[in-house]
């Protein structure tokens, strides 16, 4: 019996036609021209916030590139990944939702596919090391001080390499990037664990090692950060003043890298649930209406950070021409920034707001 069983499931997973070959055009968008006209429109506000704001953090920390610190380093390199999907990903998708179809062919479907993973997973890894620094400042302050500039631009390298690695596995032949259903824009092909097991092994492993993997770390971070200032926020109280200031800064930054990583996940935990259900669900499902909302979500997560930097209003020094600067009194305008570690001096000199 179990022979038999096997036997059906290869013989459903080779009868299995992906949307992509079940028609002569799967570049033809599915949606109506309106609702292709409004998504355009939406991505295009999308692009242009997300350009300005991610851009701005960029020039600004230009200007005082060689006094960023490790924490700094690492907010940047968020901002490039967010700019590269903006400026790489976004401009072929805009002009295909206004066309009413995919204009670049299977080459462009590709690139595109591939440009969105390997800056989307540069963003999801950048912000596991980010939680993972918060976590030693916090937890571990013995291991958190040590950490230096030469130590972030070896965590850049590792980031780097982990994306190109898993974006370009695809074309190693054992994964592929193809349109979505709704003929628009292109992806991962998560519709291969439907025709073979290779293909089942191949979604599984992104799922894991592209998601599942640096949300755990993520959330592992700020549960044990969260409970260490249960713990300790009695003893802080304890310490002179200079002291409790630099543990509000901790926290503040904190709070921000924990709404960064938020708001990453909530953009992007719809797409990938409508992936693994047309990954490993019945074939064809997902209503295509349904499944360009996800999509269009998840294509919004470069917009947030410079947003989330404004709202909570933490002026970070790479957003800031001037960078630390020593204040002498206490009436004079107060910055701090998201560097977590700073030398006695640098304790003296800055002040929160």
């Amino acid at each position: 019996m179990s022979g038999m069983a096997s036997d059906h499931n290869n013989s459903s997973q080779e009868e299995y036609i992906p949307h992509y070959l079940q028609k002569e055009d799967p570049f033809a968008s599915k949606l109506s021209v309106e609702a292709d006209i409004v998504a355009g429109f939406y991505l295009t506000i999308i692009g242009i916030l997300s350009t300005l704001g991610n851009g701005y953090v960029i020039f600004m920390s230009s200007k005082r590139k060689k006094k960023l610190r490790p924490a700094e380093i690492m907010t940047v390199n968020l901002a490039v990944c967010d700019l590269g999907i903006s400026v790489v990903g976004k401009p072929f998708s805009i002009i295909s939702f206004f066309s009413h179809r995919w204009m670049f062919g299977w080459i462009g479907c590709r690139w595109y596919g591939w440009a969105g993973f390997f800056f989307g997973c540069g963003s999801l890894i950048t912000m596991t090391a980010v939680s993972l620094d918060r976590y030693l400042k916090i937890c571990h302050l013995s291991y958190g001080t040590w950490l230096k500039r030469h130590h972030a631009f070896i965590c850049l390298a590792i980031i780097w390499a982990y994306a190109t690695f898993w974006a370009t596995v695809p074309f190693a032949g054992v994964g592929s990037y193809a349109p979505e259903p709704f003929g628009t824009s292109c992806t991962l092909d998560w519709w291969l664990a439907q025709a073979s097991v290779a293909g089942q092994v191949f979604v599984l492993s992104i799922l894991f090692f592209c998601l599942l993997f640096p949300t755990a770390v993520i959330v592992f971070s700020y549960v044990k950060i969260i409970l260490k200032v249960k713990s300790s926020t009695k003893e802080v109280a304890h310490y002179d003043t200079r002291i409790q200031n630099s543990h509000i800064l901790e926290m503040k930054l904190t709070k921000v890298a924990m709404l960064i990583c938020a708001g990453f996940l909530i953009a992007w935990i719809p797409y990938a649930v409508v992936s693994v259900w047309s990954a490993f669900g019945r074939p064809d499902s997902v209503p295509i209406q349904f499944s360009v909302i996800p999509t269009l979500l998840a294509k919004s997560a470069a917009m947030y950070n410079p947003i989330i930097y404004q709202v909570i209003d933490c002026k970070f020094a790479c957003c800031r021409p001037g960078g630390l600067k020593a204040k002498s009194s206490l009436k004079k305008s107060r910055t701090y920034t998201i560097s977590a570690h700073r030398d006695s001096t640098a304790m003296k000199e800055t002040q929160l707001e």
